[in-house]
């Protein structure tokens, strides 16, 4: 079974614009999970993960065409792939920042994570823990198992911030 898919840019601010694909659950959409995922290295695209682990079509090794994945995990969960931070894959640098020299702290990376996120909701509202009951799930593997402790604590902060 087809589902809806999107492939877009989150601009996050004038210099930086964070690439994403979305592919929404083939069982329950408006009620299955949120899982963002990111690859790790740092600066390995989440589009391996996407491509050649869990999404809907993988290429398998030694392959050139696309299958259909027996297992995706967009079965029961709608999945946001993230290319973070700005500059890996398809996420994009502009003006004075440098692909080859600029470097990123854990903190400016999920902080860019977490405006990308927003702005992501913004774009997919009926997503929303508040709109319906799509509970969110930050995953992730290899460096991403840094991302996904520090988004998930900016989250919760800025939850806080928002019910004080």
């Amino acid at each position: 079974m087809l589902t809806a898919s999107y492939s877009g840019y989150l601009d996050i601010s004038k210099e930086k614009s964070i690439h994403y694909v979305f592919v929404e659950s083939m069982s329950n959409p408006k009620k299955d999970p949120v899982l963002v995922w990111f690859n790790g290295g740092p600066g390995c695209s989440s589009m391996a993960g996407f491509i050649k682990g869990h999404g809907p079509f993988v290429i398998e090794d030694d392959s050139k065409n696309l299958t259909k994945n027996p297992h995706p995990w967009n079965k029961n969960s709608n999945v946001l792939y993230i290319e973070s931070p700005a500059g890996v894959g398809y996420s994009t640098l502009k003006g004075k920042l440098d692909r080859d020299t600029v470097e990123y702290t854990d903190n400016e990376v999920t902080k860019d994570a977490l405006k990308a996120l927003n702005l992501w909701y913004d774009r997919f509202p009926k997503f929303g823990w508040k709109q319906q009951n799509n509970t969110l799930f930050i995953t992730g593997e290899s460096y991403g198992g840094i991302y996904v402790p520090y988004l998930s604590y900016y989250i919760h902060l800025n939850n806080m911030k928002a019910d004080a």
